[in-house]
């Protein structure tokens, strides 16, 4: 990759950008010689990376301030440049991007169940200007392109937190392709015996299956226009390996199943020339029996309109054609970014119950809007501003010191944030730091704030804090903490039990794990399943219910009930 490639293409969407051509032709020298005894892991110069960085971000018709920062994004964090130095040579806006990509590089990924929804709204929502992100996604591109050459430690690791993250957010934002890719370049560091295996079985490649379409198309164009119709375009794909991966997991692996390897749209002017086609289509090759599906008269819940159906094709391939009017086209593009988790939880127990998730309609409505003004006006500043992200307003993405992402409503304290983490860390909170600053309890805390809590061992919760705690569940605990009423001292859980080697080891476990002491444990015989019958000394009837919950999910507990046993004060 050269700098002439980038002035380029960058011309080809900016052709009287003289001013921009001028600022890339600067941040390339200043980053060339701020990484100028730098070397990847491959033995390449570092400054390799970046020209590539610069040239997906050109390819991408993004503007010089975008394209500047991808040259200059490691700057900061590899050669301890000083913002104020950047700032001084480059301006506020590029150092603006720069810092951002920084950030995002201190957030850790660690495959935590459930966490990476966080992390991704994180992501969005610390970066606050989405060219952020874009530089982000193409720096991380390029450093999957060439994972090879790391440990094989960090090639798993790295290649994980793409797929999780950076795949899933490139989906967000309209970017399929770009999705699409990152999850195929990872797809050998994850699963490589099924990757091999994949290759092995699918001898077309994705080249291959390419080129089969092209020749398919003069038949299909010329079939049609014998019926005089005319498509308004034509668009056709090959299934991307770990996208067929993930499906062939649905039907257990089994090829035979796949049927939609290649794929055929064709966008029409009418509902009716749709039907039409569909039925041309039939004529010149036999339709696959079970495999027609008409989403226009019976729309998807999500609003997916299209007419599907498989035909064994040129060569008894089996092939797929899609459908669709161009109405129904331009609303499968824009509801991509709307549909995304209900694409990607394909194979749970929520797909196969048929529920959709959505993403939020404000946000779909900002990214067609993306969209379009990327498309109408390149590099204005109506697009520019456009990039501001502001759908995630109502929530704050903070840090743990270990680099865990925690999801809060605006306005949250440290207090708030301690007893997401645990409700004992949250009655024992005593002060709270805040960037390794000591703040006060009620502090407000904002996005990308690392949130440090201090405890003290037997500290109470204040009910002072009801005052300016935010969340709900803060408050349910602090109530409970602090409820003033007449307490009981013991409770009498009855158990009944299949029994089991250490089912009263494992019992006794749920308890010293919560810090409650048992007092007596005895066991009864008969019936179909033994009882046991534990006294415990518990200081609230909700404590005593959420030790319940626990119990029931011991290994061989069939039931669980308490009774309280009252003390005088």
């Amino acid at each position: 990759m050269t700098l002439e490639k980038i002035l380029k293409q960058f011309n080809t969407h900016f052709p009287n950008d003289t001013g921009g051509q001028e600022l890339i032709k600067k941040a390339a020298v200043f980053a060339k010689n701020a990484h100028k005894n730098q070397k990847r892991a491959s033995q390449e110069p570092y400054f390799n990376h970046l020209l590539e960085t610069a040239y997906k971000l050109a390819e991408w018709k993004l503007d010089a301030a975008t394209i500047a920062a991808g040259l200059l994004h490691d700057t900061i964090e590899d050669c301890q440049i000083p913002k104020d130095v950047l700032e001084k040579e480059f301006g506020e806006e590029i150092v603006f991007i720069v810092d951002g990509v920084t950030k995002l590089g201190n957030l850790k990924y660690r495959g935590e169940s459930g966490g990476s929804e966080s992390l991704r709204k994180m992501i969005l929502a610390v970066s606050k200007d989405l060219r952020v992100i874009f530089v982000k996604l193409a720096d991380r591109l390029h450093n999957v392109k060439t994972l090879h050459f790391l440990p094989a430690v960090k090639q798993k690791r790295i290649a994980a937190e793409t797929n999780e993250i950076y795949a899933p957010i490139a989906y967000r934002l309209g970017m399929q392709s770009l999705a699409g890719e990152l999850e195929d370049l990872t797809f050998p560091h994850l699963h490589p015996q099924e990757y091999f295996w994949l290759k092995e079985n699918v001898k077309e490649t994705y080249q291959e299956r390419e080129r089969y379409l092209k020749n398919i198309e003069p038949q299909v164009r010329e079939q049609l226009a014998r019926a005089g119709i005319v498509p308004l375009a034509m668009d056709y794909r090959a299934k991307r390996l770990y996208s067929l991966y993930k499906k062939l997991i649905r039907y257990e692996m089994n090829m035979d199943q796949i049927y939609d390897l290649v794929a055929f749209r064709i966008i029409l002017h009418t509902i009716e020339e749709c039907y039409l086609a569909m039925g041309i289509i039939h004529q010149v090759w036999p339709p696959m029996p079970g495999r027609i599906k008409d989403y226009i008269a019976l729309p998807k819940t999500n609003g997916y309109q299209s007419l599907h159906t498989t035909v064994f094709c040129t060569n008894n391939r089996p092939a797929e054609f899609q459908i669709r009017t161009k109405e129904m086209h331009e609303q499968a593009e824009h509801g991509a970014a709307a549909h995304w988790l209900y694409q990607s939880t394909k194979g749970t127990t929520s797909y196969n119950q048929k529920r959709v998730f959505q993403a939020d309609s404000k946000e779909n409505i900002w990214i067609r809007q993306l969209k379009e003004w990327q498309h109408q006006f390149p590099g204005s500043r109506e697009f520019v501003e456009a990039l501001k992200v502001d759908f995630f307003s109502d929530r704050i993405f903070v840090l743990t010191p270990k680099g865990m992402a925690v999801d809060l409503p605006l306005g949250s304290t440290p207090v708030d944030f301690a007893y997401k983490i645990h409700t004992r860390v949250g009655d024992a909170c005593v002060g709270a730091k805040v960037n390794n600053k000591i703040v006060p309890l009620d502090w407000q805390i904002q996005s990308g704030d690392v949130v440090e809590i201090l405890t003290q061992k037997s500290k109470k919760p204040s009910k002072n804090w009801l005052e300016f705690v935010k969340t709900s569940h803060a408050k349910k605990k602090i109530k409970a903490a602090t409820r003033v009423g007449t307490p009981f001292k013991k409770i009498e859980f009855r158990l009944a039990c299949q029994d089991r080697v250490s089912l009263l080891k494992d019992i006794s476990a749920t308890f010293s794990r919560n810090h409650i002491r048992i007092s007596d444990v005895q066991t009864k015989n008969g019936g179909r399943f033994p009882i046991v019958r534990i006294v415990a000394d518990v200081g609230i009837q909700e404590k005593a219910e959420e030790i319940m919950i626990k119990l029931r999910k011991v290994e061989g507990v069939r039931e669980v009930g308490y009774k309280i046993r009252r003390f005088a004060k």
